[in-house]
C-alpha cells in the first residue's frame, strides 16, 4: 500500500509538500525523504510525533536512542519502525521536528491510503512554495547591541567641547549667589 502525506508548515503558509511513500518504508525513510526535499542537513535529534485528531500527542518515534526517553516510555526508532504500524488511517495526524534546538516542527497527515499502487521509492509528488530555514539564527545581546542601529552621527553630533558661560541664563536656573 502506498500513503500519501501532506506536509505543511506554520511557519510559512505557502509551502507544502505531498509525498508517497510505502507503507512499508520506516519512518528512516520518510525522514531521509523530508530532509532532500527541503535541502536540510542532517543533524540529530529529529523526531516524528504521533499526534491524534486534537493534534495530542500519542506515541514519540525518534531518530537515536540517545534521546531522553521517560522509563514508562516505549523506544521506538525511526530505523526499526514501519510507517504502517502508525499511519492507518486516512487523516491520521503527525508532526516532524525538524529542528530539535528550535522546536519547530511540519505538520503532517494521512491523505490517503492508495491500495494497488506500490511506490518503490520515496517521492515528493506536489512542492508549493520554499521551506523555511533549517535553524534559526540565534543573536547574542552583544551581536544584537552590535548590529543595532548606530545613525550615522560624528563627533559633533553633541555641540563642540567648549562651554561659553555667556551662554547661559543663569536667572533661568534661579540660583542666587
Amino acid at each position: 500500500m502506498t500513503q500519501r502525506l501532506t506536509l505543511f508548515s506554520q511557519e510559512i503558509e505557502d509551502f507544502v509538500l505531498e509525498l508517497k511513500i510505502d507503507a512499508d518504508a520506516t519512518f528512516l525513510d520518510l525522514h531521509n525523504l523530508i530532509q532532500d526535499a527541503c535541502d536540510y542537513q542532517d543533524r540529530h535529534n529529529h523526531s516524528f510525533l504521533i499526534c491524534d485528531e486534537e493534534w495530542r500527542v500519542k506515541n514519540h518515534i525518534r531518530q537515536t536512542d540517545d534521546q531522553h526517553v521517560a522509563i514508562d516510555e516505549d523506544l521506538y526508532l525511526m530505523e526499526d519502525t514501519p510507517l504502517g504500524s502508525f499511519l492507518e488511517e486516512e487523516g491520521q495526524r503527525l508532526a516532524y521536528i525538524f529542528d530539535p534546538e528550535g522546536k519547530r516542527f511540519f505538520l503532517m497527515e494521512l491523505t490517503e491510503n492508495m491500495f494497488g499502487k506500490p511506490q518503490r521509492k520515496p517521492t515528493v509528488s506536489r512542492r508549493h512554495g520554499m521551506p523555511p530555514a533549517q535553524r534559526l539564527v540565534v543573536k547574542t545581546k552583544a551581536e544584537e547591541e552590535q548590529n543595532s542601529y548606530r545613525g550615522d552621527f560624528d563627533e559633533d553630533f553633541y555641540g563642540d567641547d567648549g562651554f561659553d558661560e555667556t551662554e547661559l541664563d543663569m536667572e533661568g536656573f534661579e540660583i542666587n549667589d
